[in-house]
């Protein structure tokens, strides 16, 4: 039975109780969870896993590749966690908190890029202090990023709200502009979980965002690096 992903169906569940399923050393297994794993360039929660009383420290969460399942990684492999407890599950809000409030502006500059420029992510990371996306420009032009960064604060003051909704898979790939990766397709999955930012972007998209534009607050330029044939690179932040 797969793990029941809380986090994609509310970004803002910090607390949860759950059910273990596997225990293998440092690693955990629950029935369901809110922490988000290392995936599509995003970086993984951190937090804590309580039973009885005790805290243990979560310190990686990875999808393992063979089975699918949302690995708990503990930073103590002498824990007292046994198959078939009920832990508590609480999450690392500021940290997954601004890798929200990044992932939502990725959006955003990426539909601002492909709208304005045709090009699409060859590459990215988002972690809690700056985010950077590699995009398929053929010219190295700075200015295009600074421009790309005013236009997505205009859009971020907007306060739009971001709807989160699942498609068939065959109905969502008939959007234009639905997947802004150059390089990867949505998994084979009847359903796609779809992030739209109404009248500015819609993407399939499995990872936590903000509610409303506003939340992000102010998208930071850091710099420019031209990473070769159709990387240019951006980086940025967004204001504490």
């Amino acid at each position: 039975m797969p793990t029941e992903l809380l986090y994609q169906k509310d970004s803002y569940i910090k607390e949860f109780e759950a059910k273990v399923l596997k225990v293998e050393g440092e690693k955990i297994v629950l029935d369901k969870t809110a922490f988000n794993p290392r995936s599509g360039g995003l970086e993984h929660d951190t937090g804590i896993l309580l039973k009885n009383g005790e805290e243990y420290r979560v310190v990686k969460v990875l999808i393992d590749k063979e089975s699918g399942d949302v690995v708990h990684y503990l930073e103590n492999p002498n824990h007292n966690i046994r198959v078939g407890d009920e832990v508590k599950g609480i999450i690392d809000w500021n940290r997954r908190y601004r890798i929200m409030r990044l992932h939502t502006a990725a959006h955003i500059l990426s539909a601002i890029m492909y709208r304005d420029y045709g090009a699409l992510i060859t590459g990215g990371h988002i972690s809690p202090d700056k985010a950077y996306d590699d995009y398929s420009l053929e010219e190295f032009n700075p200015e295009i990023f600074r421009k790309a960064v005013e236009k997505a604060n205009e859009i971020v003051k907007q306060g739009i709200e971001v709807k989160i909704y699942w498609l068939k898979r065959e109905e969502a790939l008939k959007i234009p502009g639905i997947v802004k990766l150059a390089s990867r397709m949505p998994p084979e999955i009847e359903y796609l979980r779809i992030v739209e930012i109404p009248g500015i972007d819609i993407q399939a998209d499995g990872g936590p965002h903000v509610r409303n534009t506003r939340e992000i607050g102010e998208i930071v330029f850091i710099k420019a690096q031209n990473k070769g044939k159709k990387r240019k690179r951006l980086y940025y932040t967004v204001k504490p």
